[in-house]
């Protein structure tokens, strides 16, 4: 596998990219799960999964405490 070595701002703004939309598909998952199945063409890919991959990318680019993966309480 080749070595992809990304600067940490890129990476920290394809965090916040990862994280918008994710938090859009929460907020308006009825209306995007329609259009998502229309595009995709079968069930095999819906919201719940693409966020997920999202939250997981954006947690490897440190752009999360993992606390939607993990279920893990953010210090008070």
């Amino acid at each position: 596998m080749a070595k992809l070595i990304l600067d940490a701002c890129d990476a920290g703004e394809l965090a916040e990219l990862l994280q918008f939309l994710s938090d859009w598909f929460a907020g308006d998952g009825g209306q995007l799960e329609v259009s998502l199945n229309r595009f995709v063409g079968h069930l095999g890919c819906d919201l719940h999964r693409l966020r997920g991959d999202l939250d997981r990318f954006t947690f490897l680019l440190g752009g999360s405490d993992g606390e939607s993966l993990f279920g893990l309480q953010s210090p008070r």
